[in-house]
């Protein structure tokens, strides 16, 4: 059966952890539909993984759009976040209504994610709520606002941390499903996870969240560097490129075709 909204909230309950990975294209979410993950994330994180940009902040509403478009052919089990690009949803809860509108009606996505708990971004979520729009929230190190913050860890002061938990609190409240908190020290992920009664989604914030997500090329070694957080469950970088080589020296030699 596929997965819906009403089973992140029971899974917290239940003390089950949630599963997310990240897709871009049809073959992927394949695979990971198949695998059983809970939450398939079309993150931003594709403009540097499969777009080649140096920060998520280059990619177009539009490209997410056609992303998710092909995930969403995939995806029969998991459920289908979307991530809003940055500035399509900043600027005001209107322009974030028609995005996040555009990501659901166009793109195929059960809900959307947006970046910050700031009090005005907490106001957004709540309006997109309100119109039946399931938003996941996104605090701690928030990649679309590297310009301010680099690709540090946050939390790392007191102060830093009060804000940051104020933030999750305040996601709770605008009504978002769940949120993901990255990159931020374990024991603060332990406080928000306790403090708040929607699913806590982790990268680098430690063990005690009600779920972990990864980026796919990250965890499958596809790219040339990934986050000191992050794992590899294979290296598939090495694998492709010696039979990309074994491919091409049997055609050469005229071994191949037989």
């Amino acid at each position: 059966m596929a997965v819906t909204l009403q089973n992140f909230r029971q899974w917290k309950q239940q003390q089950r952890k949630i599963t997310a990975l990240t897709a871009w294209d049809f073959s992927i979410a394949s695979l990971l539909d198949e695998a059983k993950v809970d939450l398939i994330l079309v993150g931003d994180s594709l403009a540097m993984t499969i777009l080649g940009h140096a920060t998520t902040l280059p990619v177009t509403l539009e490209q997410m759009i056609h992303h998710t478009q092909a995930v969403r052919k995939g995806t029969k089990h998991g459920f289908l976040v979307m991530d809003l690009p940055f500035l399509t949803y900043q600027e005001s809860s209107t322009q974030a209504m028609r995005s996040a509108g555009l990501a659901l009606k166009e793109g195929g996505a059960n809900a959307v994610k947006l970046e910050g708990g700031y009090p005005e971004m907490a106001e957004t979520i709540a309006k997109l709520v309100q119109a039946g729009i399931p938003v996941m929230g996104h605090i701690g190190l928030t990649p679309q606002s590297v310009n301010q913050l680099g690709f540090k860890q946050q939390g790392k002061t007191e102060e830093s941390q009060h804000k940051i938990l104020s933030e999750a609190i305040a996601l709770e409240q605008a009504g978002a499903f769940a949120m993901v908190l990255e990159h931020i020290p374990p024991d603060l992920a332990k406080t928000i996870t306790e403090t708040v009664s929607i699913p806590t989604i982790g990268i680098g914030a430690g063990v005690h969240c009600d779920g972990q997500v990864l980026v796919t090329s990250d965890m499958l070694g596809m790219g040339t560097w990934s986050p000191p957080f992050s794992k590899a469950y294979a290296n598939l970088r090495t694998t492709m490129i010696k039979a990309i080589e074994t491919y091409c020296n049997e055609v050469r030699s005229s071994q191949f075709p037989e």
